[in-house]
């Protein structure tokens, strides 16, 4: 039996129309796996302006366990978190602070368009797609409070809606966008959306979500990508060491403008990351490719790179945060100046580790790698918690804030440190099934992200890798569930005269960057590996057909010659803008960021072995 779903006729902005205006029949199929096909068929008896919401209300619940996928996690925006971003709650919530206990959202904020909540009994999903006859669709939920309590009350839109307010990427909130529909006399509309009744298990999500992904399967993954993994390969190398490298101060520069003509050095970031937007990861890609092919410049530059990180440690031991050219090594974007950020110096650690692995390396390579990994372990809590925050001087722990700890553990198993490493994953393991992970990139805080499960993967399959576990693989496989709420099932509609439309781009395989950031990024490409292993020792297709998408939808915009979509040979833009945020939808951000070049080339030496 379907569960009882309400249809409401919606006026302009927050008029009222006669309900009768429109004549509402459905049909509904049901399916295994708890899944009823919806099809309302709507006929308009006379002229009339206005949308429809479907609503779905559970029992009460004190936590209903939002979920919308890419955009909300629970009440999504913890309490101290600086950045600003939509946030639900039911106490005394103020809109000017992107505060409401009730949402609705357009269609493609959504890395899927459905919305899950779960009551005292169990749960339910309300999913749909991006368009339909009454133009883009949308998702919502409130709370219904009655004398029983607060009941979470699922939406559809046709239209959408944006409310209370609308958030444009600015800790200022925009005007809720309302947009209605205009019947004829007679005219009829299809309208389809999916039910799905679920258990208890909050984690049943990604049974709905992999439905979703089975049933809208992509084209032959052959037909997405703009070039091979080979040529994809020659050109990010190119495309590091020809924007980014810069030679006089052995560092990979964070961005490179697009337009060298009207902006050059002008337009480029003269900063590095030691990890994350540029830094160690990308030149140990860049090391590994030079070797593959046989390219000296590669591996110099590369070797260049990490020897000034590794011959520039903090006081405290660590890698600093960030490089500037104005004011040399510093912190990084964290506000406390003297404190680096742990998933900077757990992945740095990482992958100059690996880079150590292909023989050859500089003792000051291997020295660093040990500074930083005896500095975690000295930090480490009893409880097996690491840091968050490191002092610069002192090499103490700052914070145990959030879960970016989890950068460490890869690094620990890497390390011979398993002990501390099988420590560390107890103490986050209650965080992955809680299905809250958050204050992994240094620019959002305490903000849920999908960096954040990009870190779980790596440091559970580690784990596993390193003692053979099930409950390492159990937790490395709800990391990636959860990471996989961020990835879209769907191929964005955009409009044909912006660039991505133009240029015909697949979202499918692509990441929200996060509810605060909501653009689509190609960070998830630093666990390629991982995700991959994941599928091989589980025997579970749904992760290696993820990572094969992802890695195919980034194989398009890569510049294959200068002028490409305005850009030069070897560049890869950081934001594919997929909604109203930040820019309008359809428009690429002008500039190569040496991270998205570096995750692409480091996912295609993997893949080309």
């Amino acid at each position: 039996m379907t569960p009882p779903f309400e249809v409401t006729v919606l006026g302009p902005a927050d008029s009222t129309v006669d309900s009768t205006a429109l004549m509402v029949t459905q049909h509904v199929t049901a399916y295994d796996g708890g899944r009823f096909a919806v099809r309302l068929t709507v006929t308009a008896a006379a002229a009339v302006t206005a949308g429809l919401r479907v609503s779905l209300r559970l029992g009460p619940v004190a936590d209903p366990g939002w979920l919308v996928p890419g955009v909300f996690y629970g009440e999504n925006r913890v309490a101290g978190c600086r950045v600003r971003y939509p946030r639900f709650t039911v106490d005394h919530p103020d809109p000017a602070a992107l505060e409401s206990d009730a949402w609705s959202f357009r269609a493609d904020r959504c890395a899927t368009p459905a919305v899950f909540a779960w009551d005292d009994e169990g749960g339910a999903a309300l999913v749909t797609t991006e368009w339909s006859p009454l133009g883009q669709a949308g998702v919502g939920f409130a709370v219904d409070e009655d004398e029983d309590g607060g009941h979470p009350v699922l939406r559809l839109h046709f239209p959408y809606r944006e409310e209370p307010v609308v958030y444009d990427g600015s800790p200022v909130p925009r005007p809720a966008d309302l947009p209605s529909y205009t019947w004829k006399p007679g005219e009829t509309a299809s309208l389809d959306f999916d039910v799905y009744v679920l258990g208890g298990d909050r984690h049943s999500y990604t049974d709905v979500l992999r439905d979703v992904h089975g049933r809208t399967a992509a084209r032959d993954l052959d037909a997405v990508p703009w070039v091979s993994l080979a040529e994809a390969a020659d050109l990010t190398a190119w495309g590091l060491y020809r924007w980014h490298y810069r030679d006089e101060d052995a560092v990979l520069l964070e961005t490179a403008a697009f337009d060298r003509d009207a902006l050059g050095e002008r337009g480029d970031r003269q900063a590095m990351h030691v990890s994350w937007l540029s830094g160690i990861p990308h030149a140990y890609a860049l090391l590994r490719h030079g070797r593959r092919v046989g390219d000296q410049a590669c591996v110099d530059a590369a070797s260049a790179v990490l020897d000034n990180i590794t011959a520039n440690l903090t006081p405290g031991g660590t890698f600093w945060g960030q490089w500037t050219r104005e004011g040399g090594w510093n912190a990084g974007w964290t506000p406390d100046r003297r404190r680096v950020h742990a998933r900077t110096l757990g992945e740095a650690t990482v992958f100059l580790q690996r880079a150590v692995a292909l023989g050859r390396a500089p003792a000051l390579w291997t020295a660093a790698v040990g500074s930083n990994v005896d500095v975690a372990c000295a930090g480490q809590a009893a409880d097996g918690s690491l840091g968050s925050g490191y002092d610069v001087e002192t090499g103490a722990v700052i914070d145990r804030h959030g879960t970016s700890g989890l950068a460490w553990i890869p690094a620990l198993v890497s390390a011979g440190r398993v002990t501390e490493a099988q420590r560390a994953g107890r103490f986050y393991a209650q965080a992955v099934r809680d299905e809250f992970l958050y204050g992994a990139p240094e620019d959002v805080d305490l903000a849920p992200t999908s960096e954040d499960g990009y870190l779980a993967i790596m440091a559970y399959v580690s784990l596993y890798e390193a003692d053979g576990d099930r409950e390492w693989l159990d937790l490395a496989r709800r990391a990636a569930d959860w990471t996989l709420t961020f990835r879209y099932t769907y191929d964005v509609d955009f409009p044909r005269h912006t660039l991505l439309g133009h240029y015909d781009f697949r979202s499918r395989g692509a990441d929200q960057a996060s509810p605060a950031n909501q653009h689509l990024h190609a960070y998830g490409l630093i666990c390629h590996r991982e995700l991959v292993r994941l599928g091989e020792h589980t025997g579970d297709e749904y992760y290696t057909r993820s990572a094969e998408e992802t890695l195919a939808c980034f194989r398009q915009f890569v510049a294959r010659e200068d002028g490409d979509f305005n850009a030069y040979r070897g560049m890869v833009t950081e934001r594919y803008f997929q909604t109203a945020c930040y820019q309008p939808k359809g428009m690429l951000l002008t500039l190569s960021h040496a991270w998205c070049v570096g995750v692409l080339l480091l996912a295609c030496e993997e893949s080309l072995g």
